[in-house]
């Protein structure tokens, strides 16, 4: 997060905003302009991606599933409105420790060991470490003594859309963040890198949550996509995993994903369209029995 103060720091605060005076190295200034640009980054992530996976990808015809809450994507925004600026708060401490040198992010590969192969495998390592903790992190969220308290906001949710992927308790949405922070604390990892990682997450939590759960066939197996993240919202107690199916298997969490087997809230929606149809078709049949045995009667 160095690189974007740095940045916000020449081309707009030493110069537009801050005194002159004011060190760019204080650390009551760099919280506050810490503080400022996790908060604008996270809205401009969210309603960027999030509008556009839902006027693009999502599948409107969700909206009419009998478990979708009226008013619900007005609900989803609001709930994630209130509680980023709470999320950001310890988030902010965690970016501060990284501005003020206390992680293992390096400028230049010429400083990793191993040159262009360590960024390589740790944009890999990234993803597998933040996997198996946010894996462990969601299903202890899911604990009976947890869950009411801190996971169940997100659970009101259970046909999400991209709007969804970011409305968490505070508690629950910094928890689960907290891998992508700590990564660097303990594994050599460059700057971009992982800026462009924290993107990238952001961008897949609003993805499993897009309702389009289309996955190549080679995939399915082993990727988290939203028909995976679709039924742990129905089902609550499967599929915690982030964007492997890896820790699901091997803790025994694993569900095979219900729209894969025709059950899903597609084809919930596709019976109780047959069912209306044949009711009304029943109905008109029923209405022209009427008619006739009238007309006898007469």
């Amino acid at each position: 997060m160095d690189l974007v103060l740095k940045y916000a720091d020449a081309g707009v605060l030493t110069p537009y905003v801050y005194p002159t005076r004011w060190a760019e190295d204080d650390p009551f200034r760099q919280l506050l302009s810490l503080f400022v640009i996790t908060n604008l980054g996270a809205l401009v992530i969210y309603l960027l991606f999030g509008s556009f996976s839902y006027y693009f990808i999502f599948d409107h015809s969700l909206k009419k599933h009998p478990q979708f809450l009226e008013n619900q994507v007005q609900r989803e925004i609001t709930h994630t409105l209130k509680s980023l600026p709470w999320i950001s708060i310890p988030t902010v401490a965690i970016f501060f420790a990284e501005v003020r040198g206390y992680s293992k992010l390096y400028d230049n590969i010429e400083d990793s060991p191993y040159g262009w192969f360590g960024v390589f495998f740790s944009m890999i390592s990234f993803l597998f470490f933040t996997d198996m903790c946010i894996y462990w992190i969601h299903r202890f969220l899911h604990h009976k003594l947890l869950y009411k308290h801190f996971h169940k906001p997100h659970h009101l949710w259970k046909v999400p859309t991209p709007f969804a992927s970011h409305a968490f308790h505070p508690v629950d949405g910094f928890l689960q963040s907290t891998p992508y922070h700590i990564y660097p604390f303990f594994f050599p990892l460059h700057k971009v890198t992982y800026l462009g990682l924290y993107v990238f997450v952001n961008i897949w939590t609003i993805s499993i949550h897009d309702g389009d759960y289309r996955v190549p066939n080679l995939m399915k197996d082993i990727i988290n996509g939203a028909a995976h993240h679709t039924d742990h919202h129905l089902y609550f107690d499967y599929n915690y995993g982030q964007y492997f199916t890896l820790w699901d298997r091997i803790g025994g969490s694993y569900k095979n994903p219900s729209s894969f087997e025709g059950k899903g809230p597609h084809d919930c929606l596709k019976k109780l369209k047959e069912n209306k149809l044949s009711s009304l078709s029943n109905g008109h049949k029923k209405e022209k029995v009427q008619e006739g045995d009238s007309f006898k009667n007469k």
